[in-house]
């Protein structure tokens, strides 16, 4: 009794302490998705993103000269004359696999280039501009500037001379537009210039902007860039997406005036803008669609927008609630708790608050009817962004993409199945006439408008022949999350067909043991030291292709069984995938073998993990029945760890999925800290350096890993991989395949309590920890499992 008491008397003190922590700081409020500070942004990479997948912005929250840096995801070069596929065929290709089996690894490599690359012609996604919004404000105090993500909205409030100043901003998906609300208690009211502005290209100017008759704002252009290898001044220019972006401002009190190319505010109490934007590639009549767009949503107040917005966006967000710990720190401003982590310190509230906030990015920069997510999600100040902000093949669009399903956002992978099947279609030529193939061939990396020949200096880098077979796993997966036969049929089925015909095509027999092999095959981004000491690429057989060509063989066939498919192809494949070589063979070190022999390596401590694929992202290493290679898998990313490994933040978090696939979740932690510590911006984004977004996206897949793991036959685990720090934490929403929806509740480092939702007919063994329990579900059956009755 005495004990629950004292339970009872620091419980009401805790209540007592956040109630006047409130009072003393009204707007500092703590909030479990919100990320808020004290002071504007003082840089690109400090300011704050939203999007509706095709639109975004970066919002800077500049008291004297604001910056809304403005995004278009289809702001890109188009091709030229200059744009031809390369000369190779299949004659080139035999000829490389001679070199190979004469052990002519450095000969191999150059010929793969000069033959079956193009001559690297540089061309990257670009910024639709900025809007610049130069206020007179002066004697600024009880400055705040918050993103609140559970509403995808963003809030700037201070005071200037003592009056209070906001500033909202919100970017919707069902009205296609960016929506801006500035207020002023002020009795002169607000006073500014609003301009819109683009960069130039080497000195070519790309945009003009003006202002109309009826009071709107405009920038109109088009996106160029410079050709050649170089970018340079005297290369020709490439043109591209034209576009078209329309500002239009409604008012309550003073006036707006209009100048050659800008709108200017005088003693207004409140401004309402609404900012339009759209390009040729979406549509032929760009210009009418603007208007149309500005028609629809002219009428109606900010409040009914917003209002509007929110129930669209948290249609996806609500769906999933996730916590760790009792979140205390959300009284202190997000860079500050970034530091704190720095130094030393562990913040749950910030390792979910990040978690969120890959879902918050996912939703803002893939939805129905836009392009995937690329490098940088959708966000992108630059002409010539680093690494172009297009799609990378050998683990960054994936890894883009991990989250989608398990984390209840299925539909988002839409944008990323319409882009592979516009590679696919493409490929089918590329395959034809330069591998002399049938079926697809999908490179390392590609743009906008989805060109599938290679494109590299260096068979280091870019001669990967595993893109096609990884983009598979993701329909393969949403299968399996979904069990759609319709998807598989109709929309996954094509694609895995197209793919696994060139990887039967593609592979050869190695006359020195008999199996079936890839060559020329890389690992990507990575090389080997041939016999005469020199740094080579190209094998026979890498240990990521022979996974993926065994994986896309796998699931085809399973396919073909659910579909009811039996072709003389299906016999063939069958026949193929028995005879292929191992993925996995361990070597004498008791590693996992990354190319087609034990090898020395030049970078150790690379950081690719790719011939872990088949591990993770890959399901084919059982640990019941493998436990040999679980050892292996284990001393593989020790050794990339002990030599340095994990330097950029996407390769951080590949990590935290091995890890937690390896059911540690204390090492998974560890590289969690390590990610906040090195990686991990001002404004959460995952800094490279550059910014890149896949190590945010494939944060929130480790994660959840890290609480549910339904990849293994039959089988669900919960809590598999449970930090000692993550003492207690609830989620919601989580998904598991086979159509089950997961609310997890845990406490004092033990599970409470799981609530099993189900859309089919499901037979299964639920594991937590040595506890087995088979379950067996009817279609919407619900299932709670308690802990009551186990020793904690």
């Amino acid at each position: 009794m005495i004990h629950n008491f004292n339970k009872q008397l620091i419980k009401y003190a805790n209540v007592l302490l956040a109630f006047l922590l409130i009072a003393c700081h009204p707007q500092e409020k703590p909030h479990d998705d919100l990320l808020w500070y004290k002071e504007p942004a003082n840089s690109w990479n400090e300011a704050l993103p939203l999007g509706n997948g095709k639109l975004g912005v970066m919002v800077f929250g500049n008291t004297s000269n604001e910056r809304i840096q403005l995004n278009d995801d289809s702001m890109w070069p188009a091709g030229s004359s200059d744009w031809n596929e390369p000369e190779g065929n299949k004659n080139d290709i035999d000829k490389i696999r001679a070199l190979l089996f004469e052990g002519n690894n450095e000969e191999a490599d150059q010929l793969f280039v000069n033959k079956l690359s193009r001559k690297r012609v540089v061309r990257s996604h670009q910024t639709l501009g900025d809007l610049f919004i130069d206020f007179d404000h002066e004697n600024i105090t009880d400055y705040r500037r918050e993103l609140n993500i559970s509403e995808a909205s963003l809030l700037v409030s201070y005071k200037s001379n003592g009056s209070l100043v906001t500033e909202q901003v919100f970017v919707s998906h069902p009205h296609k537009a960016i929506i801006i609300q500035l207020t002023s208690e002020a009795p002169e009211g607000l006073n500014a210039k609003l301009r819109l502005s683009r960069p130039n290209d080497n000195g070519f100017k790309t945009a003009k902007t003006l202002t109309t008759n009826d009071g709107l704002l405009l920038m109109q252009g088009e996106v160029t860039q410079r050709g050649g290898e170089f970018n340079s001044k005297s290369a020709p220019i490439l043109e591209g997406v034209q576009f078209e972006t329309r500002l239009k401002i409604n008012n309550e009190g003073g006036i707006v005036q209009k100048g050659e190319d800008y709108l200017e505010l005088k003693k207004v109490k409140k401004a309402t803008l609404y900012l339009v934007s759209n390009s040729s590639y979406y549509f032929d009549e760009y210009s009418k669609q603007n208007k149309n767009d500005l028609v629809a949503i002219g009428s109606k107040s900010f409040d009914v927008l917003k209002k509007e917005h929110c129930e669209d966006y948290q249609s996806l967000y609500s769906r999933l609630k996730f916590q760790l710990g009792n979140n205390d720190l959300n009284s202190i401003p997000t860079n500050q708790r970034i530091e704190r982590v720095k130094n030393g310190a562990v913040d749950l509230g910030l390792e979910a608050l990040l978690f969120k906030y890959g879902r918050y990015l996912l939703i803002s920069s893939s939805r129905e009817g836009t392009n995937p997510a690329n490098l940088q999600g959708l966000w992108n100040e630059n002409i010539q962004a680093r690494w172009n902000a297009d799609y990378h093949l050998n683990i960054n669009l994936q890894m883009n993409y991990w989250l989608a399903d398990m984390t209840n956002l299925g539909e988002l992978n839409n944008p990323l199945f319409d882009y592979i099947d516009r590679l696919v279609e493409n490929g089918k030529v590329t395959a034809s006439k330069n591998f002399g193939c049938r079926g697809a061939f999908i490179p390392h990396a590609t743009d906008l408008w989805a060109s599938t020949w290679l494109r590299a200096p260096t068979a280091y880098w870019g001669c990967s022949i595993g893109a096609g077979g990884w983009l598979m796993q993701h329909y393969w997966r949403h299968y399996e999350y979904t069990r759609d036969n319709e998807f598989l049929k109709e929309r996954a089925f094509p694609a895995m067909q197209e793919v696994a015909r060139f990887y039967s095509d593609w592979i050869i027999e190695d006359p020195r043991d008999g199996t079936l092999i890839s060559a020329p095959s890389t690992s990507p981004e990575n090389s080997f030291y041939n016999s005469e000491g020199k740094s080579v690429a190209t094998c026979l057989g890498s240990a990521m292709d022979q996974q993926i060509i065994y994986e896309v063989f796998e699931n085809y066939l399973k396919a073909c069984e659910i579909l009811h498919i039996e072709t003389e192809f299906v016999k063939k494949v069958k026949q193929q995938k028995n005879q292929l070589r191992p993925g996995f063979v361990i070597g004498d070190d008791g590693r996992i073998l990354e190319w087609d022999r034990a090898y020395k390596e030049p970078e150790p401590g690379h950081r690719h993990m790719s011939h872990l694929y088949g591990f993770y992202p890959g399901n084919f290493v059982d640990r019941e029945k493998n436990p040999d290679l679980i050892i292996a898998v284990k001393k593989t990313l020790n050794h990339r760890l002990e030599n340095g490994g994990a330097g950029p933040g996407w390769s951080r978090v590949w990590l935290i999925n091995c890890f937690a696939r390896l059911l540690d979740g204390d090492k998974a932690h560890k590289h969690i800290q390590l990610l906040l510590k090195k990686s991990i911006g001002k404004n959460l984004f995952n800094i490279y350096p550059p910014f890149q977004i896949d190590g945010n996206f494939g944060y929130t897949a480790g994660v959840s890993e890290m609480l549910l793991q339904s990849n293994e036959k039959n089988t669900i685990r919960i809590l598999p991989a449970l930090p000692k720090v993550w003492q207690s934490g609830k989620i919601t929403g989580l998904k598991a395949r086979g159509g089950l929806t997961l609310d997890i509740f845990w406490s004092n480092n033990q599970l409470d309590k799981a609530i099993i939702s189900s859309e089919f007919r499901n037979s299964f063994n639920l594991i937590y920890q040595d506890k087995i329990i088979p379950i067996d579900m009817q279609k919407g059956d619900t299932y709670t499992y308690e802990l009551f009755g186990y020793e904690k």
